[in-house]
């Protein structure tokens, strides 16, 4: 009988012990209910089983690779967690191109998500991002403004060249001069540097340039943007370097240069035939040649 009564109180004794060990939490120890939060996974646990994820991401993850964990976006495995594949606005929200529908539909691999492709019709997605580019294609309506983005633009961050739709002007201008003259989003609105070389004018410009280059006037050894600065058709007028030249008399008398001066690229060239108004000193010479 004292063995059984030491029995007994040997096992309420273990028990308080053990039920104090578990209020307080023992180092090592969970219960049942606590065990499936403590287990946590890492990176390093998914690429065990998932190869392609992790090599994409490494590859082309962006942000997706430096800024984030598997667990941020895949939060638990399966069968405690059902649900793994998240939804894009569970990080990306507020700004208008986040509010656009089937992000995969682009975006056709999250863990590369800068690798973008879309079919050449796409417009209305990119402007939500590049809105200066559309102003600019409507406001200076040309063929190009008729395009889809996707047409010139079908994987982000692609500019091609002028060259794969255009034939250049001339042999003198190669690919990379294009936009110097042609912007992309605006190429009727030609505009140039004052270093562009005359050859490329010559290209649509040609009778003007073999004028001027067999000219004996001082205009011969100007480049072609000294008069037409910065703008395409931008035709200065002769005052504008010359001022006014001869008495008040004269310039009254004849109201343009050229009646005396024929025109700037072949400067004093006058045509006998050349139909002029009052008696200039080339027509007088014309008329004496004639008799």
């Amino acid at each position: 009988m004292e063995n059984v009564c030491k029995s007994k109180l040997l096992a309420m004794v273990c028990a308080t012990v053990i039920g104090a060990w578990l209020a307080v939490g023992l180092p090592g120890l969970a219960t049942a209910a606590d065990a499936p939060g403590k287990v946590l996974l890492t990176n390093a646990d998914c690429v065990k089983c998932h190869a392609k994820a992790p090599a994409d991401i490494e590859a082309k993850g962006g942000k997706h690779k430096t800024d984030i964990s598997c667990q941020d976006c895949h939060a638990g495995h399966p069968p405690t967690v059902k649900k793994i594949i998240p939804d894009c606005s569970q990080c990306h929200q507020e700004k208008p191109h986040y509010k656009l529908k089937d992000c995969l539909g682009c975006h056709k691999n999250p863990h590369t998500p800068k690798v973008i492709t879309f079919a050449k019709t796409v417009t209305d997605p990119c402007l939500t991002c590049h809105a200066p580019q559309i102003v600019q294609l409507r406001e200076n309506k040309s063929k190009h403004t008729a395009l889809a983005c996707a047409f010139c633009h079908d994987t982000h961050g692609k500019k091609p060249l002028c060259t794969s739709c255009h034939k250049s002007h001339s042999a003198d201008i190669v690919a990379a001069d294009c936009q110097k003259c042609h912007k992309p989003h605006m190429p009727k609105a030609v505009a140039y540097a004052a270093e562009t070389p005359s050859k490329q004018c010559a290209a649509c410009h040609r009778e003007a340039f073999d004028l001027l280059a067999a000219s004996k006037a001082k205009h011969s050894k100007l480049p072609c943007t000294k008069c037409h600065v910065a703008k395409h058709k931008m035709v200065p007028k002769c005052q504008d370097c010359h001022g006014t030249p001869h008495p008040a008399g004269m310039m009254a008398k004849f109201s343009s240069c050229k009646e005396c001066h024929y025109i700037a690229h072949d400067l004093n060239n006058l045509p006998a035939t050349a139909p002029v108004k009052g008696e200039t000193p080339a027509a007088k010479k014309a008329k004496k040649t004639k008799k």
